[in-house]
């Protein structure tokens, strides 16, 4: 009865966020409230939300802290050299926007910390998805999958997790596993080029204001656009290009569809040029804004640098580093009480959107946990594993990490059930090695998890709702996994 109370509790939570029924927040806290009542144990609910919430606080601490202290980096300045090579190397091309949001989101999972690298690389793309209209969870999507296959890193964790669970070393694990993790990266790669290539046809399905994206201004010149419409709304009718003029002038454009719609948009002239743009025309980071600290560039770059050292070599745990970091940076950066309070300020609603989402994360996975369901439902998958198949038990370890990395936390999967698997293929000749690599193969998945705290940075930051980015990015996610233990088959390391 757990087991099916289980199953049924995750696929609620998931068809109400995803149908937009509840929010993530309720969602999370009463369907887990309302299932620990079915199964007999309301009575401890407040229990498992405790422990909940205490298994999950250094995580929460951890990503209020880290927040602050790269929305200051941001703030003054520290990436903007990598958002202008971006911008230089997208242009206004959607294809090579999407690439560029691969390229940038596997070049920063290498710190090991999805919440980092999904917040520099938000940063950086947001104002381009934004101004062409591109849909927004192509940017989440692409972000999360390429950071998935990247958090098989020694020191992203699941890699160090199963090398603990199983008593073997990290190393072991990886290294073999690089060929395959390689043609998973390039599958993402792939998947960047052939999204980008369709949101590039996407033409014209948007207004003209809308494709412009009009932000406050003075001017009054008039201005020449061509806009390439598409009437890409069932018809059939084929695109044609229409000229149009418009008076200069403010106003506000619509948010980006977070669906099939977008516009591709040559500007003859920049019709708010007193707005900081790029050389093609498209707004980025504001160059001039009054809190850049270019004097300061390279004690924050060699603080950056010394953070992230600190975190690979695990000198003390992340939340002190990122609470120490931001601290530091921003008394060095912002002197004054009154510019400190005012960055702060200007990032705490995305420190209570994250942080409250944890929190609430938390009575779900206490719930989970402490009725017994995770652990019920894990004995259920195992024991379906047919008899015949104890041979191929990397394959089916690999198979089987893709739900349950997604359903479960790293800890319990990797603490829980993997161990169970090793077992299981040891008494058939199979390595606790070969177990251990196929079970890293689900974290293209893993890292869309509603049970995974970095997603809701990546999701807060791009004002995507996480229903529409796990509509839209779990077919893919599954697919680049799936390449993943093909190719490690392919090669003979499991």
């Amino acid at each position: 009865m757990l087991t099916i109370l289980g199953f049924v509790m995750i696929a609620t939570f998931l068809v109400l966020i995803m149908m937009k029924k509840m929010s993530p927040i309720a969602a999370l806290v009463l369907i887990p409230a309302l299932f620990c009542v079915l199964v007999g144990q309301g009575a401890k609910l407040g229990d498992y939300v405790i422990e909940g919430v205490g298994d999950l606080a250094p995580t929460a601490a951890m990503l209020m802290f880290a927040i602050v202290y790269f929305g200051v980096m941001i703030d003054v300045g520290l990436f903007d050299p990598i958002v202008r090579g971006i911008l230089r190397f997208c242009r206004a091309d959607p294809m090579r926007i999407v690439v560029g949001t691969a390229l940038l989101a596997s070049i920063v999972s290498l710190d090991g910390d999805g919440s980092t690298t999904f917040m520099i690389t938000v940063s950086a793309m947001y104002p381009l998805y934004k101004r062409l209209k591109m849909s927004l969870v192509v940017l989440t999507g692409i972000a999360a999958t390429a950071n998935g296959v990247m958090n098989t890193l020694p020191w992203g964790g699941p890699t160090a997790r199963a090398a603990t669970a199983l008593k073997v070393d990290a190393t072991d694990i990886f290294v073999p596993m690089i060929p395959a993790l390689a043609v998973g990266l390039l599958a993402v790669f792939v998947l960047a080029y052939v999204l980008g290539l369709r949101e590039r046809k996407r033409l014209g399905t948007l207004t003209l204001d809308e494709a412009l994206e009009p932000v406050t201004g003075t001017a009054t010149e008039t201005v020449t656009e061509t806009v390439l419409v598409d009437a890409g709304s069932g018809s059939g009718s084929s695109g044609k290009g229409v000229e149009r003029t418009r008076t200069g002038g403010g106003g506000t454009g619509a948010d980006a569809a977070d669906g099939a719609d977008g516009a591709a948009v040559s500007l003859d002239k920049d019709p708010d040029a007193q707005q900081p743009t790029d050389e093609d025309g498209f707004q980025g980071l504001d160059p001039n804004r009054s809190t850049l600290r270019p004097r300061l560039y390279w004690f924050n770059a060699g603080l950056t640098l010394a953070l992230l050292t600190a975190m690979i070599m695990q000198l003390m745990p992340i939340p002190v580093l990122f609470l120490l970091g931001a601290a530091l940076a921003l008394t060095v950066n912002f002197p004054s009480m009154s510019d400190q309070r005012a960055r702060i300020a200007a990032h705490a609603d995305n420190v209570l959107n994250v942080s409250g989402m944890v929190f609430a994360a938390a009575v779900f996975t206490g719930v989970l946990t402490g009725t017994g369901m995770v652990e019920s439902m894990a004995d259920w998958l195992v024991g379906a594993v047919p008899e015949g198949m104890g041979p191929q038990m990397g394959l089916v370890t690999g198979l089987l990490s893709l739900p349950l990395t997604y359903f479960m936390s790293n800890d319990g999967f990797y603490f829980g059930v993997l161990p169970v698997l090793a077992e299981a293929g040891a008494a058939h000749g199979v390595s606790p090695l070969e177990v251990a690599r196929a079970s890293i193969v689900g974290q293209p998945l893993h890292m869309s998890s509603p049970l995974v705290p970095a997603v809701y940075v990546l999701v807060g930051m791009a004002k995507v709702e996480f229903g529409d980015h796990t509509k839209f990015t779990v077919k893919w996610a599954v697919l680049t996994s799936l390449v993943v233990l093909a190719a490690a088959i392919l090669f003979g390391i499991i």
